[in-house]
């Protein structure tokens, strides 16, 4: 799984090649991992218990800028993209979402169709109102989610997201979290679709998109 490790908080219009950090296959329990190759090659590795398939997300409650809770449920009906990072991330978020926002603008009347969200893995610092302004930033399309601790650990569950935070000073709120950084499509009807590469311009990703929503 392709595993960001980073440093303190910038601009989030600051845009840098995304950094591939280091690659990991421990976050324990889980039944995929995404490898990110140097060479940006993207491999999938499931694992199927009985022979099945491997699933990719599910029902989830959080909350929107606004304050309003929402559920999976109200995006029934259009395809979503769904991102998971945090407000302070240095570089990899920040550049991952500048880039969705250009794959919304390329996308032209499919934009309509589809829903980008953000979900903070950082509940604790990236509160309703710092999400709906962090997001505001990137797209007006873009919809920040934030939650409790235990609602951001069940909806990274449903996305097999890994997530832990990077504490150096016992007890300081200046902290980083390291995560896994993948776009995950999904269909109108909340079903896992495909992966997108968070390595991919703004135009690559609207080309993939594109492949999946008629």
């Amino acid at each position: 799984m392709p595993i960001t490790t980073e440093s303190p908080k910038t601009s989030p219009s600051r845009r840098k090649p995304p950094s591939l950090g280091a690659l990991s296959l421990a976050a324990a329990g889980m039944a995929l991992a995404v490898l990110l190759i140097g060479s940006g090659t993207f491999l999938w590795l499931g694992e199927s218990g009985g022979g099945g398939s491997v699933s990719i997300g599910g029902p989830f409650t959080l909350t929107e800028g606004s304050g309003k809770q929402v559920t999976d449920r109200d995006f029934r009906g259009k395809y979503l993209l769904v991102y998971f990072g945090y407000t302070y991330c240095p570089d990899v978020c920040p550049t991952t979402l500048n880039e969705v926002a250009t794959a919304m603008d390329k996308l032209g009347p499919k934009a309509a169709r589809l829903q980008p969200l953000f979900i903070t893995v950082d509940p604790a610092r990236d509160t309703p109102d710092v999400v709906k302004a962090f997001t505001a930033a990137f797209s007006p399309k873009l919809i920040g989610l934030t939650g409790t601790q235990a609602e951001i650990a069940t909806v990274a569950r449903e996305y097999r997201v890994y997530y832990a935070i990077n504490r150096t000073d016992k007890g300081s709120n200046n902290y980083t979290v390291d995560h896994s950084s993948v776009l995950y499509l999904m269909g109108p009807d909340g079903k896992f679709i495909a992966p997108i590469r968070t390595d991919e311009t703004g135009t690559e990703i609207a080309a993939t998109i594109s492949k999946y929503v008629s």
